[in-house]
């Protein structure tokens, strides 16, 4: 009887031991499964992401017509222009819905990084400096920067050294900021968060020029004939306009650059550029 009950005990000891070991074999396994899974997702997390909540989030800074403005006419007061045609353009190429995030320029690539928004689009220009936090899209589109300043001032600022001494603006933390700074040192700098605060700074007086795109610059030339554009020429003059993203989704940049192309290709930008020049005038009248 002893001896039945001792193999008993021992036939338990070992089904529970068997148990325990493939139960940690699983679990290890389990945990190697996950650890794939995670680098998986760190490959396509954000792409897979955006298709599960069905939702494009994207940032932008509106105040740069024609790029990016609040419709005025519209009912809602909604974000529109070039860059809002893109994103949607995006947002469907994705089968997903799209929602714009306003805000700040200043504020738009810190929000990208952090996860609040899934893309940056405002009319961003991919710099060197930007690269090392974010990716960026192929270029879209490209401009020039030049100096917007009062009709009356016109034979007075011929050149980048008429406005020594003097005060001219640029949106804060943009390439025309920083451009200001290197080729405008012997001005003093107002940077502002938004263009149309810098404009209305200077048909107040209180600045002499703003460095703006030459895209976005005549909407508020229309909006406002006491002003024009100085002759002074930049140096570095051109500005390339790209969209960015958080660094590691070469998935995603693939279906926005396919998107990019497909609409270079059939000449919407074009079309955008001619609307929404034409939208934003009108609600500036």
């Amino acid at each position: 009887m002893k001896i039945k009950l001792k193999k008993m005990v021992f036939c338990i000891m070992a089904t529970l031991l068997t148990a325990f070991m493939i139960t940690g074999c699983s679990n290890s396994g389990g945990s190697t499964g996950s650890g794939s899974g995670e680098q998986t997702a760190n490959k396509t997390g954000l792409m897979q992401s955006i298709k599960d909540k069905g939702v494009l989030v994207v940032g932008t800074a509106s105040g740069y017509p024609p790029y990016e403005f609040v419709d005025t006419a519209s009912s809602d007061h909604h974000v529109a222009g070039i860059d809002m045609a893109l994103a949607k353009a995006i947002a469907d190429k994705l089968g997903v819905k799209l929602k714009i995030e306003d805000m700040s320029f200043d504020a738009l690539l810190s929000s990208l990084t952090a996860g609040k928004v899934d893309l940056a689009i405002a009319g961003i220009n991919p710099t060197d400096e930007r690269k090392k936090t974010v990716d960026f899209s192929d270029i879209y589109l490209t401009s020039h920067q030049k100096l917007l300043i009062r009709k009356e001032d016109a034979d007075k600022f011929k050149a980048l050294d008429d406005f020594n001494g003097k005060t001219i603006g640029a949106e804060k933390n943009t390439t025309q900021e920083k451009l200001a700074k290197s080729e405008m040192p012997n001005s003093s700098l107002v940077a502002l968060d938004k263009v149309p605060s810098l404009v209305l700074e200077l048909t107040n007086k209180k600045i002499d020029g703003i460095v703006v795109e030459s895209i976005v610059a005549q909407q508020y030339l229309t909006a406002n004939p006491d002003l024009t554009f100085s002759d002074a020429a930049f140096k570095n003059d051109n500005k390339d306009t790209a969209l960015a993203v958080t660094k590691g989704n070469d998935d995603l940049l693939e279906i926005i650059n396919e998107v990019i192309k497909e609409n270079k290709d059939n000449g919407n930008f074009n079309k955008w550029i001619e609307e929404y020049s034409k939208l934003a005038n009108s609600n500036a009248q």
